[in-house]
């Protein structure tokens, strides 16, 4: 294995994957806030369009249990390049198409390279890393990944206004064709951890039992699914809540607060990913996580809605990190591949409910509810925490 740190700080290969992953990533997070209003544009009803822009993590959860299985028996070099070709290909076709039903063929198509991209990548990106520094280089893996889906909606929005919908998606194509560039720079090809023992005697290695999830990491997955459905049902209705109660705030900073704080925070953080145990870290950010609904339950003006995109980054954007690199830790490097595969299941799950409950929020409850009842989830992760054995020894 080599080693994902030299004395200098993160090794080549592992500043190479950190550059590859920002680029699917990107990719990915460009097309999510246009393809909804593509589709519109090319007919499609306000249900269809509502379809189309979840079937993409409906298909990359489906597809993750596959990808984490071949990322811990196959070179993962080949499957991250397989997957990247898949994003850039659909991602570029998105340009081409003529009706809805190609969009949400394509968006189908792109589920599956995503699967295979983040799966894979994060999976090669911890074997590249020693085990006494997993938890803050997966932090960074993190702090890139955040990076990614702070600049991807960015890029979307300027190309979409000053260009139109098509040229912003043939950018995106380019940003994932840029991810299957650069992983073949990178001179560890991400072989199966063991792989060089199981070609010695069968009898010693049994063949490994294909699996959906890793029970072990189940725990995590649910936690982060439950500090997603927050998170989610604020990017899907900030705009609306905010218009909604007549506030006037700058509503389009609240993400590129988030993400720099979240930047500082993992960046300051880094060594304590080591060495801080998974409960204070879930207690401080189910902490922070409160105060951000609650601030933007309160908020009136710009400096609420700051600190309360602050505390989101110390709530959800550090439990990122921390479910992750939890996750891997709880397996060993032989099952990395289906520990994030489970854990990225979870954040699937997170990704899907959270705009869908807060559709039915938003529609149906007082305003003032909103954020309240959202904040549910957070007591929900501490129970589920409190019934992990494997989670309360982290």
């Amino acid at each position: 294995m080599a080693d994902g740190r030299t004395g200098r700080g993160l090794s080549r290969d592992a500043r190479v994957m950190l550059a590859a992953s920002f680029f699917y990533l990107s990719s990915t997070m460009l097309v999510t806030p246009v393809i909804s209003g593509f589709a519109g544009s090319l007919g499609a009803t306000a249900a269809f369009m509502g379809v189309i822009g979840g079937l993409m993590n409906v298909c990359s959860l489906v597809m993750r249990p596959i990808a984490g299985n071949l990322s811990d028996i196959m070179r993962k070099r080949r499957i991250a390049t397989i997957g990247s070709i898949v994003l850039a290909t659909s991602t570029t076709l998105y340009a081409f198409v003529t009706d809805p039903m190609q969009v949400a063929v394509l968006r189908l198509i792109s589920g599956a390279g995503y699967a295979f991209c983040s799966v894979c990548m994060s999976t090669w990106f911890a074997s590249l890393l020693p085990p006494e520094h997993v938890g803050s280089g997966m932090g960074m893996f993190g702090m890139m990944n955040a990076l990614g889906m702070a600049v991807g909606p960015a890029i979307a929005l300027a190309i979409s206004d000053a260009f139109g919908y098509r040229p912003a998606l043939v950018f995106g194509g380019a940003m994932a064709a840029m991810t299957m560039v650069l992983v073949q720079f990178v001179s560890n090809p991400g072989e199966p951890v063991g792989a060089s023992a199981q070609q010695g005697d069968a009898s010693e290695h049994p063949a490994r039992k294909l699996a959906i999830v890793d029970v072990r990491v189940v725990p995590a997955a649910l936690i982060i699914a439950l500090f997603t459905i927050p998170y989610m049902a604020t990017q899907s209705f900030l705009v609306s809540f905010v218009a909604a109660r007549g506030l006037d705030v700058a509503v389009s900073m609240f993400f590129p607060v988030y993400a720099i704080v979240l930047l500082a925070m993992r960046y300051l953080l880094k060594r304590q990913f080591d060495t801080v145990k998974f409960g204070p870290f879930l207690f401080a950010a189910s902490a922070s996580a409160i105060a951000s609904l609650a601030l933007l339950t309160l908020m009136r003006g710009n400096v609420a809605m700051f600190v309360a995109a602050a505390c989101m980054a110390g709530g959800y954007g550090i439990m990122c990190s921390v479910c992750q690199s939890t996750a891997v830790r709880l397996v060993g490097p032989e099952h990395a591949g289906m520990a994030n595969s489970t854990y990225y299941m979870g954040l699937d799950i997170g990704m899907a409910v959270g705009p869908m409950i807060g559709g039915v929020l938003f529609g149906s409850v007082d305003l003032n509810l909103f954020y309240p009842i959202l904040a549910i989830t957070v007591p929900a992760a501490l129970a589920v925490y409190a019934c992990s054995k494997g989670l309360r020894r982290m």
